[in-house]
């Protein structure tokens, strides 16, 4: 049997390798390494792919969704309401901000937010929803956005993980206020590094993140705020654009992954598959299943991932610790049990080998293996 990694960008790469080394020899020959109409170019495509009228290309997702916050004046004495199921970005730019998170617990079926408690966590002070498109999978906006307009709330849409992904024929990123992607390497939409965009309909957000992405400065040396410096770099522009151009068929392939998977796993007992909306349409940047407590051998997720990696197959934990348990975060006075779904999906999340090119033979070594982790030995030794 072959080793099967998490994921693998080398056999991306191969397909479109001539084209990357073309465009990326092309801007070094250029002398034009920072801006220019590359980026410019990469922002229009990527506003018209998206559904949206404006796009602003920055360093990271985190940057996105720290502009987005600073964009819409959000700081000291506002709360910001997110998931504790989550990449850490989400709520450490609320709190670079000036902010306060507040976590809402997830639902058990999608792990996005429980719109049930959303209302609930509203106060005066909020000023602003966050809702993860967790996995690829999008959170019911509909519902979302219904609750945020009652209130008078903006919505940031993190769409990291679901460039592409769709809610009720509608792609994410163009249903909230503001949308924030991550280019990271691992997403659906990955450059050769770092790499983010912030996507809206208003054109004075954008004009607000454009300024403080360049340090605050509208006109060149004239400084009206304090901003930062959060680039894509032209060389990434060159390659996004590139590889945008074959989002939607790798975006199909996850989910031709993902419908194998549910038909290799569903007669194995022990195994909660992941669950898909009716309205939404996933990317699937993850396909994460959940190890029973009351799996057929009692193994947990974390020896369950020490086994699978001992017959080959490489797993990850998305996330092992929600965010409201997180040390740094211990003087917002959380305790142990108030997010009690997040707190029980982090003990037995384990995220499969999922990326485009997968191959249904290596989809099957995973599930036998993980078959063989999850049958108890009497059985094992009668198969």
């Amino acid at each position: 049997m072959n080793n099967i990694p998490p994921l693998d960008l080398a056999q991306q790469y191969e397909t479109i390798s001539e084209e990357v080394s073309k465009a990326v020899l092309g801007v070094l020959a250029s002398g034009r390494y920072i801006g220019g109409p590359l980026v410019e170019g990469f922002e229009q495509q990527f506003a018209a792919y998206v559904g949206v009228s404006e796009c602003v290309a920055c360093n990271s997702g985190t940057d996105a969704l720290y502009l987005a916050l600073r964009a819409l004046k959000i700081g000291p004495g506002d709360e910001v309401i997110t998931t504790p199921f989550t990449f850490f970005a989400t709520a450490e730019v609320i709190s670079d901000a000036g902010a306060t998170p507040v976590f809402v617990d997830i639902d058990p079926q999608t792990y996005n937010l429980n719109l049930n408690q959303l209302s609930s966590a509203i106060t005066g002070k909020t000023r602003a929803i966050v809702p993860v498109h967790l996995f690829g999978q999008p959170v019911n906006m509909t519902e979302l956005m219904a609750i945020a307009q009652q209130h008078g709330l903006a919505v940031i849409e993190d769409c990291a993980q679901a460039t592409g992904a769709e809610w009720a024929g509608q792609k994410v990123g163009s249903i909230g206020h503001i949308g924030c992607f991550s280019f990271f390497p691992t997403k659906n939409l990955g450059a050769c590094g770092d790499g983010g965009a912030l996507t809206t309909n208003d054109p004075e957000i954008a004009a607000e993140v454009r300024a403080l992405k360049e340090h605050g400065q509208k006109r060149r040396y004239y400084y009206e705020e304090i901003g930062m410096n959060s680039r894509l770099d032209t060389i990434q522009a060159a390659i996004l654009q590139i590889k945008l151009r074959y989002l939607d068929n790798w975006n199909d392939r996850r989910r031709a992954v993902a419908v194998h998977y549910d038909q290799l796993l569903s007669p194995i007992p022990g195994i909660i598959r992941p669950q898909e909306l009716s309205e939404g349409r996933g990317v699937w940047n993850q396909y994460t299943i959940r190890i029973a407590q009351t799996s057929p051998t009692g193994a947990g997720r974390d020896q369950v991932r020490e086994r699978l990696q001992q017959l080959g197959v490489s797993s990850m934990v998305y996330y092992p610790l929600p965010l409201h348990l997180q040390p740094v975060y211990k003087e917002l006075g959380y305790q142990a049990g108030q997010m009690p779904v997040s707190e029980q999906v982090a003990t037995e999340v384990l995220s499969l080998p999922m990326f485009p090119e997968l191959s249904p033979a290596q989809q099957t070594q995973v599930v036998y293996s993980l078959k063989d982790c999850l049958t108890p030995p009497a059985e094992s030794a009668n198969a």
